[in-house]
């Protein structure tokens, strides 16, 4: 490292400068800086610091995420799985317990705010990309099956911010008086950045099948 003395009377050698110059700090400060310049969108630059930022973590043996099953990918402590098959909720749900998680809830504002504003964000970006049809929709873990209009999600807790469609939640009953129980998200013919079709909450009934969207804890 360069010492204090060194600093004050100019006798810093190039060679004293590598250290610095490699270091991850150093490296992140002078990626960012370059997109700040030259990235026509910012937010878009904050994913690709959280690419580079995991891939000095897996270079230097330190990463402390969680290791994810294959076909799992992981994001923010967190491993998620999109389905390739369509069930119903009950069975979806069925599903993603067998591989050791549940359906997906988006925890709070936070997580929600991923959607909303961060337009290339992980979990936005790969709903997208994982809808093969214009109609692809995703099962999450929200759920009023207990007792209607008391939205919980698959851990109990209860939904503390809404993000619904127009006219939603709404238990439309004309061709089930059952209602509908069950939550979706998705749909890749819906507006072209995401902030709306594709990331609101719509009401179904639980018997109509879609992929699953599931989530470790």
């Amino acid at each position: 490292p360069i010492t204090l003395e060194q600093g004050k009377s100019g006798l810093i050698r190039p060679h004293d400068l590598l250290p610095l110059l490699q270091s991850p700090i150093f490296m992140l400060s002078m990626v960012f800086f370059e997109l700040q310049l030259f990235s026509p969108n910012p937010l878009s630059s904050l994913h690709i610091v959280e690419m580079f930022l995991l891939s000095l973590l897996n270079i230097t043996g330190n990463d402390p995420c969680p290791k994810c099953e294959e076909d799992w990918e992981h994001h923010r402590g967190k491993c998620y799985y999109f389905s390739t098959h369509k069930l119903t909720w009950e069975k979806s749900r069925n599903k993603c317990r067998d591989k050791g998680g549940d359906l997906v809830k988006i925890d709070g504002r936070n997580e929600q705010i991923n959607f909303h504003q961060l337009v290339q964000s992980f979990l936005e970006r790969r709903l997208r990309e994982v809808m093969i049809d214009d109609a692809d929709k995703f099962w999450i873990g929200l759920t009023d099956s207990e007792e209607e209009g008391q939205w919980l999600w698959v851990d109990g807790s209860p939904l503390d911010e809404s993000f619904w469609g127009h006219y939603q939640p709404d238990n439309w009953i004309w061709e089930d008086l059952k209602g509908e129980d069950c939550v979706r998200m998705g749909e890749k013919d819906g507006a072209p950045d995401l902030n709306y079709d594709s990331t609101v909450y719509v009401e179904l009934k639980s018997s109509e099948i879609y992929h699953n969207w599931c989530k470790t804890s």
